[in-house]
């Protein structure tokens, strides 16, 4: 049980290029009307990829790779747009994800947005046994959608990607809501994710345990 006095911080990132006829806008907008309507107290950040988003260049990398405090004012501005998204994330209770099938991966702008928020240091850390996420405690439901695409078939990248994204950082708890192929499937695929909403958040916890 998540505790009623205490608000559920959402981010919501939208992958999706297209800002109109979206499936997974649609559905992401379904995902947080639920969690609003389950939890009532509900922080709301939205994050629209295709406002734009910054790729990591040689520059972005130097100024990464130098310490924080030996970093000068133009490393700082390469890292600005980062430190901002990592901000958000860690803010967050629960992330909500749309993430459409573009050729069998992820869109690019939603890759990028990974790049930007895996950060040593501040998402995940390096040990004797390997990496470790810093951001536990957190809840990711990730809605994918496919034209043709059947989801964690062997020509799906993005869904075990994002899987794998959002643990390398600490997310472990995902749901993933599927609305694959659609092209085939259309308005069958839409309401297998919609049943997949109502069972995700309606009968599961909104947080992981530990978060509680």
């Amino acid at each position: 049980m998540t505790n009623p006095n205490r608000t559920l911080n959402i981010l919501q990132v939208e992958g999706s290029g297209r800002s109109n006829g979206s499936i997974t806008r649609t559905l992401t907008a379904e995902v947080v009307e639920a969690l609003t309507a389950r939890h009532g107290d509900v922080s709301l950040v939205t994050r629209d990829l295709a406002d734009g988003i910054g790729l990591i260049d040689e520059r972005w990398i130097a100024a990464n790779f130098t310490p924080d405090e030996e970093r000068n004012d133009i490393q700082r501005a390469a890292l600005a747009e980062s430190d901002a998204l990592v901000a958000e994330l860690k803010a967050a209770d629960v992330l909500v994800i749309g993430a459409p099938i573009y050729n069998f991966g992820v869109p690019a702008a939603l890759k990028a947005w990974v790049d930007m928020i895996a950060r040593a240091r501040l998402t995940f850390r390096y040990s004797d046994k390997g990496p470790i996420g810093l951001l536990e405690g957190r809840k990711a439901y990730v809605v994918v959608a496919s034209g043709g695409t059947p989801i964690d078939s062997e020509i799906d990248f993005a869904t075990p990607y994002l899987r794998q994204a959002l643990r390398f950082i600490g997310i472990t708890d995902v749901e993933v809501i599927a609305a694959d192929r659609g092209n085939l499937r259309g308005a069958e695929a839409l309401d297998a994710a919609r049943m997949q909403i109502a069972d995700s958040i309606y009968t599961r916890p909104l947080r992981p345990a530990a978060a509680v």
